[in-house]
Protein backbone atom coordinates (compact mmCIF):
# COMPACT_ATOMS: atom_id res chain seq x y z
CA UNK A 1 0.00 0.00 0.00
CA UNK A 2 1.17 3.53 -0.77
CA UNK A 3 -0.52 6.93 -0.65
CA UNK A 4 0.12 10.66 -0.21
CA UNK A 5 -2.10 12.99 1.83
CA UNK A 6 -2.25 16.55 3.13
CA UNK A 7 -0.64 16.78 6.57
CA UNK A 8 -3.35 18.89 8.27
CA UNK A 9 -6.20 16.83 6.82
CA UNK A 10 -4.58 13.57 7.88
CA UNK A 11 -3.69 14.80 11.37
CA UNK A 12 -7.26 15.99 11.99
CA UNK A 13 -8.69 12.69 10.74
CA UNK A 14 -6.46 10.57 12.97
CA UNK A 15 -7.19 12.78 15.97
CA UNK A 16 -10.93 12.39 15.37
CA UNK A 17 -10.97 8.59 15.18
CA UNK A 18 -8.76 7.99 18.25
CA UNK A 19 -10.60 10.48 20.47
CA UNK A 20 -13.28 8.00 21.53
CA UNK A 21 -10.87 5.17 22.35
CA UNK A 22 -10.16 4.56 26.06
CA UNK A 23 -6.71 5.53 27.30
CA UNK A 24 -6.09 1.95 28.40
CA UNK A 25 -7.57 -0.88 26.40
CA UNK A 26 -7.42 -4.47 27.71
CA UNK A 27 -7.09 -5.72 24.11
CA UNK A 28 -4.02 -4.23 22.39
CA UNK A 29 -5.52 -4.80 18.94
CA UNK A 30 -8.26 -2.25 19.75
CA UNK A 31 -5.63 0.49 20.17
CA UNK A 32 -5.15 0.43 16.41
CA UNK A 33 -6.48 2.70 13.67
CA UNK A 34 -7.59 0.92 10.52
CA UNK A 35 -6.49 2.77 7.37
CA UNK A 36 -8.02 1.67 4.06
CA UNK A 37 -6.78 3.14 0.78
CA UNK A 38 -9.19 2.64 -2.11
CA UNK A 39 -10.18 4.40 -5.31
CA UNK A 40 -12.86 6.23 -3.26
CA UNK A 41 -10.25 7.83 -0.99
CA UNK A 42 -8.64 7.18 2.36
CA UNK A 43 -10.79 5.77 5.18
CA UNK A 44 -9.70 5.84 8.84
CA UNK A 45 -11.57 3.90 11.54
CA UNK A 46 -11.30 3.05 15.22
CA UNK A 47 -13.49 0.66 17.23
CA UNK A 48 -13.48 -0.77 20.77
CA UNK A 49 -16.67 -2.90 20.53
CA UNK A 50 -18.69 -0.13 22.24
CA UNK A 51 -17.95 3.01 20.21
CA UNK A 52 -16.55 3.55 16.75
CA UNK A 53 -15.41 6.54 14.70
CA UNK A 54 -14.93 6.63 10.96
CA UNK A 55 -13.97 9.31 8.43
CA UNK A 56 -13.02 9.43 4.76
CA UNK A 57 -10.59 11.99 3.34
CA UNK A 58 -9.08 12.75 -0.04
CA UNK A 59 -5.66 11.31 -0.83
CA UNK A 60 -3.51 10.33 -3.79
CA UNK A 61 -3.63 6.54 -3.82
CA UNK A 62 -0.67 4.97 -5.63
CA UNK A 63 -1.24 1.44 -4.36
CA UNK A 64 -4.55 0.47 -2.62
CA UNK A 65 -4.45 -1.58 0.57
CA UNK A 66 -5.30 -1.81 4.27
CA UNK A 67 -3.09 -1.33 7.32
CA UNK A 68 -3.60 -1.28 11.09
CA UNK A 69 -1.32 0.96 13.15
CA UNK A 70 -1.23 2.11 16.78
CA UNK A 71 -3.68 5.04 16.86
CA UNK A 72 -2.45 7.35 19.62
CA UNK A 73 1.15 7.09 18.51
CA UNK A 74 0.15 7.89 14.93
CA UNK A 75 -1.92 10.84 16.16
CA UNK A 76 0.99 12.27 18.17
CA UNK A 77 3.36 11.88 15.22
CA UNK A 78 0.95 13.43 12.72
CA UNK A 79 0.35 16.48 14.94
CA UNK A 80 4.07 17.27 15.08
CA UNK A 81 5.10 16.72 11.47
CA UNK A 82 6.56 19.57 9.39
CA UNK A 83 4.39 21.48 6.92
CA UNK A 84 4.68 19.12 3.98
CA UNK A 85 2.67 16.31 2.34
CA UNK A 86 2.67 12.98 4.16
CA UNK A 87 3.63 9.80 2.33
CA UNK A 88 2.85 6.39 3.82
CA UNK A 89 3.98 3.10 2.32
CA UNK A 90 4.40 -0.49 3.44
CA UNK A 91 7.72 -2.27 2.99
CA UNK A 92 9.62 -5.14 4.60
CA UNK A 93 10.44 -3.03 7.67
CA UNK A 94 6.81 -2.12 8.40
CA UNK A 95 4.81 1.04 7.82
CA UNK A 96 7.03 3.89 6.64
CA UNK A 97 5.79 7.47 7.10
CA UNK A 98 7.75 10.34 5.56
CA UNK A 99 7.03 14.07 5.71
CA UNK A 100 9.69 16.47 4.51
CA UNK A 101 12.93 15.29 6.12
CA UNK A 102 11.10 13.38 8.89
CA UNK A 103 10.86 9.61 8.59
CA UNK A 104 9.12 7.15 10.91
CA UNK A 105 8.91 3.38 10.71
CA UNK A 106 5.93 1.95 12.60
CA UNK A 107 5.00 -1.62 13.42
CA UNK A 108 2.05 -3.05 11.55
CA UNK A 109 -0.72 -4.67 13.61
CA UNK A 110 -2.60 -7.75 12.30
CA UNK A 111 -5.53 -6.47 10.22
CA UNK A 112 -7.26 -9.87 10.20
CA UNK A 113 -7.70 -9.74 14.00
CA UNK A 114 -9.43 -6.35 13.97
CA UNK A 115 -13.24 -6.40 14.51
CA UNK A 116 -15.62 -5.29 11.75
CA UNK A 117 -16.74 -1.66 12.05
CA UNK A 118 -20.53 -1.48 12.67
CA UNK A 119 -22.72 -0.61 9.69
CA UNK A 120 -25.84 1.49 10.29
CA UNK A 121 -28.92 0.73 8.21
CA UNK A 122 -31.87 1.65 10.44
CA UNK A 123 -34.28 4.57 10.76
CA UNK A 124 -32.79 8.04 10.89
CA UNK A 125 -33.56 11.72 11.33
CA UNK A 126 -31.77 15.07 11.27
CA UNK A 127 -31.04 17.57 14.04
CA UNK A 128 -29.29 20.97 13.80
CA UNK A 129 -25.71 20.43 14.96
CA UNK A 130 -25.52 23.58 17.08
CA UNK A 131 -28.79 22.79 18.88
CA UNK A 132 -27.72 19.20 19.49
CA UNK A 133 -24.29 20.17 20.82
CA UNK A 134 -25.83 22.75 23.16
CA UNK A 135 -28.43 20.25 24.38
CA UNK A 136 -25.74 17.66 25.13
CA UNK A 137 -23.73 20.20 27.12
CA UNK A 138 -26.87 21.13 29.08
CA UNK A 139 -27.75 17.55 30.02
CA UNK A 140 -24.78 15.14 29.96
CA UNK A 141 -23.14 16.53 33.11
CA UNK A 142 -26.12 15.32 35.16
CA UNK A 143 -25.42 11.67 34.30
CA UNK A 144 -23.87 9.51 37.00
CA UNK A 145 -20.14 8.80 36.96
CA UNK A 146 -20.58 5.68 39.07
CA UNK A 147 -20.47 2.48 36.97
CA UNK A 148 -22.30 0.55 39.71
CA UNK A 149 -25.59 1.55 38.04
CA UNK A 150 -24.82 1.59 34.28
CA UNK A 151 -28.22 2.95 33.20
CA UNK A 152 -27.54 6.17 35.10
CA UNK A 153 -24.22 6.75 33.28
CA UNK A 154 -26.09 7.37 30.03
CA UNK A 155 -28.19 10.07 28.46
CA UNK A 156 -31.63 8.93 27.39
CA UNK A 157 -32.55 10.10 23.87
CA UNK A 158 -36.29 10.06 23.21
CA UNK A 159 -37.72 10.77 19.74
CA UNK A 160 -41.43 11.55 19.55
CA UNK A 161 -42.87 13.07 16.40
CA UNK A 162 -40.78 16.12 15.55
CA UNK A 163 -39.05 16.40 18.92
CA UNK A 164 -35.87 14.91 20.38
CA UNK A 165 -35.52 14.93 24.16
CA UNK A 166 -32.29 14.40 26.10
CA UNK A 167 -32.60 13.32 29.75
CA UNK A 168 -29.96 12.46 32.36
CA UNK A 169 -29.98 11.82 36.10
CA UNK A 170 -27.69 10.64 38.89
CA UNK A 171 -30.55 10.31 41.42
CA UNK A 172 -29.82 13.72 42.98
CA UNK A 173 -30.72 15.80 39.94
CA UNK A 174 -32.42 15.54 36.56
CA UNK A 175 -31.59 17.53 33.42
CA UNK A 176 -33.97 17.67 30.44
CA UNK A 177 -33.69 19.45 27.08
CA UNK A 178 -35.96 19.29 24.01
CA UNK A 179 -34.85 20.16 20.46
CA UNK A 180 -36.43 19.81 16.99
CA UNK A 181 -36.03 16.50 15.15
CA UNK A 182 -36.73 15.97 11.45
CA UNK A 183 -37.46 12.34 10.60
CA UNK A 184 -38.56 13.19 7.08
CA UNK A 185 -42.00 11.64 7.64
CA UNK A 186 -45.31 12.80 9.05
CA UNK A 187 -45.52 13.28 12.79
CA UNK A 188 -45.38 9.95 14.60
CA UNK A 189 -46.52 9.77 18.21
CA UNK A 190 -44.57 6.55 18.84
CA UNK A 191 -41.46 7.07 20.97
CA UNK A 192 -38.03 5.75 20.00
CA UNK A 193 -35.53 5.63 22.87
CA UNK A 194 -31.78 5.15 23.01
CA UNK A 195 -29.65 5.17 26.15
CA UNK A 196 -26.25 6.49 25.05
CA UNK A 197 -23.12 6.60 27.26
CA UNK A 198 -22.68 10.20 28.41
CA UNK A 199 -18.95 10.19 27.65
CA UNK A 200 -19.51 9.20 24.03
CA UNK A 201 -22.35 11.67 23.57
CA UNK A 202 -20.22 14.49 25.01
CA UNK A 203 -17.49 13.82 22.45
CA UNK A 204 -20.12 13.78 19.68
CA UNK A 205 -21.31 17.21 20.80
CA UNK A 206 -17.81 18.67 20.83
CA UNK A 207 -16.82 17.13 17.49
CA UNK A 208 -19.96 17.96 15.51
CA UNK A 209 -20.90 21.30 17.10
CA UNK A 210 -20.26 23.30 13.91
CA UNK A 211 -21.20 20.69 11.31
CA UNK A 212 -24.50 22.09 10.03
CA UNK A 213 -26.83 19.11 10.42
CA UNK A 214 -26.31 15.75 12.13
CA UNK A 215 -28.01 12.58 10.95
CA UNK A 216 -29.03 10.37 13.88
CA UNK A 217 -29.61 6.70 12.97
CA UNK A 218 -30.88 3.77 15.01
CA UNK A 219 -29.84 0.24 14.09
CA UNK A 220 -29.32 -3.28 15.36
CA UNK A 221 -31.34 -5.38 17.77
CA UNK A 222 -31.05 -7.34 20.99
CA UNK A 223 -27.71 -6.87 22.74
CA UNK A 224 -26.18 -5.08 19.75
CA UNK A 225 -28.44 -2.05 19.39
CA UNK A 226 -26.43 0.93 18.22
CA UNK A 227 -26.91 4.60 17.44
CA UNK A 228 -24.94 6.51 14.81
CA UNK A 229 -24.22 10.21 14.40
CA UNK A 230 -23.08 11.38 10.97
CA UNK A 231 -22.04 14.83 9.80
CA UNK A 232 -20.14 15.45 6.59
CA UNK A 233 -17.47 12.78 6.17
CA UNK A 234 -17.47 11.71 9.84
CA UNK A 235 -19.52 9.01 11.61
CA UNK A 236 -19.58 7.98 15.27
CA UNK A 237 -21.45 4.91 16.47
CA UNK A 238 -22.18 3.81 20.02
CA UNK A 239 -23.50 0.63 21.54
CA UNK A 240 -26.57 1.44 23.61
CA UNK A 241 -26.70 0.81 27.35
CA UNK A 242 -29.13 -2.00 28.17
CA UNK A 243 -31.63 -1.52 30.96
CA UNK A 244 -34.64 0.54 31.94
CA UNK A 245 -34.00 4.24 32.42
CA UNK A 246 -35.96 5.53 35.45
CA UNK A 247 -39.22 7.39 34.66
CA UNK A 248 -37.87 10.75 35.80
CA UNK A 249 -40.19 12.89 33.67
CA UNK A 250 -42.96 12.42 36.22
CA UNK A 251 -40.80 14.15 38.83
CA UNK A 252 -41.13 17.50 37.09
CA UNK A 253 -43.92 19.48 38.76
CA UNK A 254 -46.86 21.21 37.22
CA UNK A 255 -46.69 25.00 36.97
CA UNK A 256 -46.39 26.77 40.31
CA UNK A 257 -46.32 30.46 41.25
CA UNK A 258 -43.82 30.04 44.10
CA UNK A 259 -40.54 31.08 42.52
CA UNK A 260 -37.63 33.51 42.48
CA UNK A 261 -35.95 35.22 39.51
CA UNK A 262 -32.27 36.08 39.77
CA UNK A 263 -29.48 37.31 37.49
CA UNK A 264 -27.66 34.16 36.36
CA UNK A 265 -24.15 35.62 36.18
CA UNK A 266 -24.40 37.38 39.54
CA UNK A 267 -25.60 34.22 41.29
CA UNK A 268 -22.84 32.11 39.69
CA UNK A 269 -20.11 34.49 40.88
CA UNK A 270 -21.55 34.75 44.39
CA UNK A 271 -21.91 30.98 44.80
CA UNK A 272 -18.33 30.44 43.60
CA UNK A 273 -16.98 32.88 46.16
CA UNK A 274 -19.01 31.77 49.16
CA UNK A 275 -18.49 28.04 48.49
CA UNK A 276 -14.71 28.44 48.81
CA UNK A 277 -14.91 27.92 52.59
CA UNK A 278 -17.14 24.82 52.42
CA UNK A 279 -16.04 21.24 52.75
CA UNK A 280 -16.53 19.29 49.54
CA UNK A 281 -19.72 17.52 50.64
CA UNK A 282 -21.27 20.35 52.67
CA UNK A 283 -24.41 22.13 51.42
CA UNK A 284 -24.66 25.88 50.98
CA UNK A 285 -27.50 27.60 52.84
CA UNK A 286 -29.73 29.80 50.68
CA UNK A 287 -32.41 32.16 51.94
CA UNK A 288 -34.78 33.41 49.27
CA UNK A 289 -36.62 36.41 50.69
CA UNK A 290 -38.21 39.72 49.82
CA UNK A 291 -34.81 41.47 49.81
CA UNK A 292 -33.11 38.98 47.51
CA UNK A 293 -31.23 35.72 47.96
CA UNK A 294 -28.55 35.40 50.63
CA UNK A 295 -25.95 32.67 50.94
CA UNK A 296 -24.33 31.48 54.15
CA UNK A 297 -21.40 29.06 54.15
CA UNK A 298 -20.22 27.77 57.50
CA UNK A 299 -16.96 26.03 56.73
CA UNK A 300 -14.18 25.21 59.15
CA UNK A 301 -13.73 26.97 62.47
CA UNK A 302 -11.44 29.45 60.76
CA UNK A 303 -13.71 30.39 57.84
CA UNK A 304 -17.23 31.51 57.15
CA UNK A 305 -18.70 33.44 54.22
CA UNK A 306 -21.93 35.25 53.42
CA UNK A 307 -23.15 37.17 50.38
CA UNK A 308 -26.41 38.42 48.90
CA UNK A 309 -27.62 39.15 45.38
CA UNK A 310 -30.80 40.79 44.14
CA UNK A 311 -33.75 38.53 43.36
CA UNK A 312 -37.48 38.88 42.83
CA UNK A 313 -39.48 36.44 44.97
CA UNK A 314 -43.08 35.46 44.36
CA UNK A 315 -44.47 33.63 47.39
CA UNK A 316 -43.20 32.95 50.91
CA UNK A 317 -39.59 33.08 52.08
CA UNK A 318 -37.63 29.84 51.59
CA UNK A 319 -34.54 28.55 53.41
CA UNK A 320 -32.88 25.66 51.63
CA UNK A 321 -29.56 23.79 51.41
CA UNK A 322 -28.10 23.02 48.00
CA UNK A 323 -25.00 21.32 46.66
CA UNK A 324 -23.09 24.34 45.27
CA UNK A 325 -21.38 22.43 42.46
CA UNK A 326 -24.64 20.92 41.26
CA UNK A 327 -26.21 24.37 41.32
CA UNK A 328 -23.31 25.96 39.42
CA UNK A 329 -23.51 23.31 36.70
CA UNK A 330 -27.23 23.99 36.32
CA UNK A 331 -26.77 27.76 36.16
CA UNK A 332 -24.06 27.39 33.51
CA UNK A 333 -26.49 25.30 31.44
CA UNK A 334 -29.35 27.82 31.65
CA UNK A 335 -27.94 29.97 28.78
CA UNK A 336 -30.08 32.93 29.82
CA UNK A 337 -29.40 36.28 31.50
CA UNK A 338 -31.95 35.50 34.21
CA UNK A 339 -32.79 32.22 35.94
CA UNK A 340 -36.09 31.16 37.48
CA UNK A 341 -35.84 29.02 40.63
CA UNK A 342 -39.19 27.36 41.27
CA UNK A 343 -39.98 25.84 44.67
CA UNK A 344 -42.03 22.68 44.39
CA UNK A 345 -44.21 20.99 46.98
CA UNK A 346 -44.26 17.39 48.13
CA UNK A 347 -47.10 15.26 49.43
CA UNK A 348 -44.64 13.79 51.93
CA UNK A 349 -44.15 16.31 54.72
CA UNK A 350 -40.97 14.54 55.87
CA UNK A 351 -39.26 14.79 52.47
CA UNK A 352 -37.51 17.85 51.09
CA UNK A 353 -39.06 19.08 47.85
CA UNK A 354 -36.75 19.60 44.85
CA UNK A 355 -36.24 22.95 43.16
CA UNK A 356 -36.81 23.47 39.45
CA UNK A 357 -34.29 25.61 37.56
CA UNK A 358 -35.22 27.03 34.15
CA UNK A 359 -34.29 30.05 32.03
CA UNK A 360 -36.48 33.09 32.70
CA UNK A 361 -38.15 33.65 29.34
CA UNK A 362 -41.19 35.57 28.16
CA UNK A 363 -43.89 32.99 27.41
CA UNK A 364 -43.60 29.74 25.48
CA UNK A 365 -42.71 26.24 26.63
CA UNK A 366 -39.30 26.01 28.23
CA UNK A 367 -37.00 23.53 26.48
CA UNK A 368 -34.44 23.20 29.33
CA UNK A 369 -35.37 22.04 32.82
CA UNK A 370 -33.18 21.04 35.75
CA UNK A 371 -34.51 19.45 38.92
CA UNK A 372 -32.24 19.49 41.99
CA UNK A 373 -32.82 17.71 45.28
CA UNK A 374 -31.97 19.90 48.31
CA UNK A 375 -29.63 18.83 51.11
CA UNK A 376 -30.66 18.54 54.74
CA UNK A 377 -29.40 21.57 56.69
CA UNK A 378 -28.00 21.13 60.17
CA UNK A 379 -29.67 23.49 62.56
Amino acid sequence: MKFQVNRDVFSEAVSFVVKLLPQRNPQPILAGVLIEATDAGLSLSAFDYEASARTTIEATIDDPGTILVHGRLLSEIASRLPNAPIQIAVDDDGIVLTCGSARFTLASMPVQEYPAIPEVTGDSGVVPADDFATAIAQVAFAASRDDVTPVLTGVQLEVTGTQLSLVATDRYRVALRDIPFDSGIAADENTTTALVPARTLTEVGKTFAHSGDITVSFSGSGDREIIAFTAGNKTVTSLLIKGNFPPVRRLFPEATDHHAVVNTGELIEAVRRVALVLDRSAPLRFTFGADGVSMDASGTEQARATESVDATLTGDEVVIGLNPQYLLEALAAVKSEFTRVTFTSSENANKLSPILITPQTSGGVESFKYLLQPNLLLR
